[in-house]
């Protein structure tokens, strides 16, 4: 459906909200200065940051597809607002691996990616590729959602949902559904989850939704496994396209990936979402800066952009949950009108921690496979 493979996950087991001064300088002392900077003070002033990245005039983005979670306004949106940074949209359909790939092949280079956006799994496995950078909002992000001095920090998330075509199955009601005659050859995941954060959010779903718990994903391996000797697994690259031909009736997804996928599909084929109920899987993606970072300046004005009040409504509008959003409902800064129209949650919500989700990373490299052969 989305081609945005990571690894998802977050630092603590939690229900998903609902609801530092380095030495002085100014952004006129050089590349130096913006390279090493680790908060807005360490350029002088917010106008003196923007005055550094206009200065730089480019941005290196890589692994953005535009139909991921309103990407794509907030791109423009950040355009618009600096009109002379121009931002280089690299590979859009890359992995997280092939993210830290790029920047390490590319570096020293003017074309090396600026900044990331990945799953905790990726993330952890590549601190040592992170700037340490704190935005000025970094007191309204949850201490579990990011790394304490600002190598990686979590963004965006999600329900794991299923989504479906109501005119080709019966509406799923729990994951034993889809082992019924009903669904044969119908039912798919978004990638490999070895590789694609959202499938490996699916076993992790499946997981927990069968008794099993988040230290040993093996339960959601075997459902799935059940699922295929029933012949109901379709082992296919999920798009938009497969969905609307009626190749694919069931899905695993991201709530808000299903969402997008139900506005694409609109006049072509129905399209419902569903988190079923008992206990739910969430995860948030992360960004990071590349400590090796040609444009260091306009990478740290992009992260202040992403989590400003602005483009926090904008994952909103996306059909996301912002990582601030319970310091911009307090505020009053939210918009209320899309916050009160995200569908409906379980009452217990789950998410791996670090090491759940390492554990759960090698397990599924070793059983995955011949689970579904």
């Amino acid at each position: 459906m989305f081609r945005k493979h990571t690894l998802i996950g977050v630092g603590a087991v939690a229900a998903l909200s609902l609801g530092l001064a380095g030495c002085s300088g100014t952004a006129e002392a050089g590349d130096d200065v913006a390279a090493t900077a680790t908060s807005v003070a360490d350029f002088g002033t917010f106008a003196d940051l923007e005055a550094a990245a206009i200065a730089e005039g480019q941005l290196n983005v890589i692994a953005l597809p535009r139909d991921w979670a309103n990407y794509g306004e907030i791109l423009d949106a950040f355009a618009a607002k600096y009109p002379e940074i121009t931002i280089n949209e690299a590979s859009p359909d890359a992995s997280s691996a092939d993210e830290i790939k790029a920047a390490k092949d590319l570096a020293g280079q003017d074309t090396a990616p600026d900044v990331f956006d990945m799953g905790l799994a990726v993330t952890l496995a590549n601190t040592d590729q992170f700037a340490p950078y704190k935005v000025q909002t970094w007191d309204d992000i949850p201490d579990a959602l990011k790394e304490a001095n600002g190598l990686w920090v979590g963004d965006y998330g999600g329900y794991m949902a299923l989504g479906y075509d109501p005119d080709a199955v019966a509406a799923p009601t729990s994951l034993q559904d889809l082992l019924g005659d009903e669904y044969r050859g119908k039912v798919a995941i978004n990638g490999d989850p070895t590789q694609a954060g959202a499938a490996f959010a699916a076993v992790g779903l499946a997981t927990v939704q069968n008794g099993g718990a988040l230290d040993d994903f093996q339960t959601g391996i075997d459902f799935f496994s059940e699922l295929n000797a029933a012949g109901n697994f379709l082992k296919i690259d999920v798009t938009t396209p497969a969905i609307a031909s009626g190749e694919v009736a069931v899905t695993f997804d991201w709530d808000y990936l299903q969402l997008s996928a139900k506005n694409s599909l609109e006049g072509q084929r129905n399209w419902e979402i569903v988190v079923l109920p008992g206990t739910g899987y969430a995860g948030y993606y992360n960004q990071a800066i590349n400590i090796d970072a040609p444009n260091p300046a306009a990478a740290r004005l992009w992260q202040e952009f992403l989590y400003s009040d602005e483009a926090q409504n904008m994952w909103l509008k996306g059909g996301a949950r912002p990582v601030r959003a319970d310091a911009m409902a307090a505020a009053g800064t939210i918009d209320e009108a899309l916050w009160n129209a995200l569908p409906a949650t379980p009452e217990t919500t789950v998410v791996p921690t670090a090491a759940q989700s390492e554990a759960a990373g090698t397990l599924l490299g070793e059983n995955w496979a011949a689970a579904v052969q």
